[in-house]
């Protein structure tokens, strides 16, 4: 029972800071979309919108970064964790940005990639970075610990 209960804190843990982690990313990315229509939802709101997919991402990526929570090199997990990280929240940046700017005009793809990189690097590098050390926090202390004692 009371590892059944670990597990359920450690998730709604989880899903906390990835659901909080991934609406700031993409309002501080693509707020300034915000005023701008979806083309494939005239009446949705930007703010709508963004919470629904960061509760979506928090559900789907939890299961995920739970199981590359298992990994014993940190570094590795580390990795693997902003690699997940910042890849969906890229995803989803040029979703926003292909639906509320892009579709209205005539972007190539690249320049659609490019719009999004460069609106998108800083909140995906800064952000995925506090997200990352706020869920391993307990793995650098004890990688802390250890190498204290060497």
């Amino acid at each position: 029972m009371n590892k059944l209960i670990s597990f359920l804190k450690k998730t709604i843990f989880y899903v906390l800071v990835i659901f909080i982690g991934t609406y700031l990313q993409v309002h501080w990315a693509m707020g300034y979309l915000s005023g701008n229509l979806s083309s494939s939802c005239l009446d949705c709101s930007f703010a709508l919108e963004t919470l629904y997919l960061s509760l979506f991402t928090a559900v789907l990526l939890v299961f995920i970064i739970i199981l590359i929570s298992k990994i014993k090199n940190l570094y590795l997990k580390l990795g693997l964790e902003f690699l997940l990280l910042s890849s969906w929240w890229l995803f989803i940046d040029y979703s926003d940005f292909v639906e509320r700017e892009s579709s209205w005009s005539t972007y190539l793809f690249e320049e659609e990639i490019r719009e999004t990189l460069n609106h998108s690097f800083f909140s995906i590098l800064i952000i995925s970075v506090v997200v990352i050390f706020v869920l391993n926090y307990k793995s650098f202390l004890k990688s802390n610990d250890t190498s204290n004692k060497d």
